[in-house]
C-alpha cells in the first residue's frame, strides 16, 4: 500500500509488527522536485507502543493480514473488559490498561465496534467515529447564554467529562467523537 493511500485506522505491518494509524500529518514540499512527506503516529498492536513512522509519497508499506468482527461490550472487571463475538458468540478479554483511551466512550449498548484479530487472538478494539453519551452531570443552563460559545464541563454516563455549550442540560444525550474526544452535538 502507497503511503498517500494509507489512512486513519489502517493497519500496516511495520518493522515486522502490526500497527494501527491514528494520526496523519502531510508535509507538502516547498521546492520543485521534492517529495511530499507523510508523517503517521501509529499504535504496535501486539507491545501497545506508539510508533512514528515517517515516509515519502511512493514508499510502501504492507497492509497487515488482520480479521475484523463485530463484538458487543458485555462487562467490566477491575482488570479487564469483556466483549462478546456478535458472529460466533466467543467471549473475548482484554486488559483494562491497553484500553484506556477506549473504555471512556463504551456502553452496553453500543453498536459498530469491532475487534481486531492477529493469529486468531483479540489483540485490540476499534470504536465507532462517534458514539452518543447521556450527560449525568453538569452546571444548568442560564437563561440567555444560547448566542454564545461558551461552554461548560459535562460529566457523561461513562465518567467522561467533554465540554459543551452551555445550554445543554442533564439527561440530554450527546454525540461525542472518538478520535478526539470532543463533544459534536445532540443526538
Amino acid at each position: 500500500m502507497q503511503a498517500k493511500e494509507i489512512k486513519r485506522g489502517a493497519i500496516v505491518n511495520y518493522q515486522g509488527a502490526p500497527c494501527i494509524i491514528e494520526t496523519i500529518n502531510v508535509q507538502s514540499p516547498s521546492a520543485r522536485g521534492a517529495a511530499t512527506i507523510y508523517k503517521y503516529r501509529a499504535r504496535n498492536l501486539i507491545t501497545k507502543q506508539k510508533v512514528d513512522i515517517t515516509l515519502r509519497g511512493g514508499e510502501l508499506l504492507d497492509e497487515a493480514n488482520f480479521a475484523r468482527r463485530q463484538v458487543k461490550y458485555m462487562y467490566a472487571d477491575p482488570t479487564h473488559l469483556h466483549f462478546l463475538d456478535q458472529g460466533d458468540y466467543n467471549q473475548y478479554s482484554l486488559p483494562r490498561e491497553d484500553l484506556a483511551d477506549e473504555v471512556n466512550f463504551l456502553t452496553e449498548e453500543l453498536e459498530g465496534v469491532q475487534a481486531l484479530f492477529y493469529n486468531d487472538q483479540c489483540v485490540a478494539i476499534q470504536l465507532p467515529l462517534t458514539v452518543e453519551l447521556r450527560v449525568v452531570q453538569c452546571d444548568p443552563g442560564v437563561r440567555g447564554n444560547s448566542a454564545t460559545s461558551r461552554t461548560k464541563p459535562a460529566t457523561l454516563e461513562t465518567g467522561y467529562v467533554v465540554q459543551v455549550p452551555e445550554y445543554l442540560e442533564e439527561g440530554e444525550i450527546v454525540k461525542v467523537d472518538t478520535r478526539s474526544g470532543e463533544y459534536l452535538s445532540r443526538a
